[in-house]
């Protein structure tokens, strides 16, 4: 399958999911887009058209040899600080908007750090 493909199958998956998931002040979405070398995440309220804040990798120091050396500790790292800043504006349940992508790899590591840092899907 050839990356033009590939693309096409991954916007109906995430046109699948969209039809489902929608966020809201009280529960916001968290949406993930992943690229060949960074992720990025934001949590968006639906219902007034708005990201309240958004992380990625590139933003929490992915560049710096001490910090992450692979893209999981990465997506991880990215997840712990967008929970972070999440649980300061009192927002603790989200939707989780895996984009279309399969629920592996970097997206699952950025769902776990989110957890561990205090949202509940």
């Amino acid at each position: 399958m050839n990356p033009k493909q590939k693309r096409q199958k991954r916007i109906i998956r995430h046109k699948r999911v969209r039809a489902l998931v929608k966020g809201s002040a009280e529960k916001p979405r968290l949406s993930v887009f992943r690229s060949s070398n960074h992720i990025y995440a934001q949590m968006i309220d639906d219902a007034k058209g708005i990201t309240l804040f958004s992380s990625s990798d590139a933003k929490e120091g992915k560049s710096k040899k001490s910090e992450a050396k692979d893209k999981k500790t990465a997506a991880f790292k990215t997840g712990e600080a967008l929970a972070k800043k999440a649980v300061e504006k009192g927002i603790n349940e989200i939707i989780f908007d895996r984009g279309g992508y399969k629920y592996h790899g970097r997206v699952k590591a950025l769902a776990e750090g989110a957890r561990k840092g205090g949202l509940k899907f």
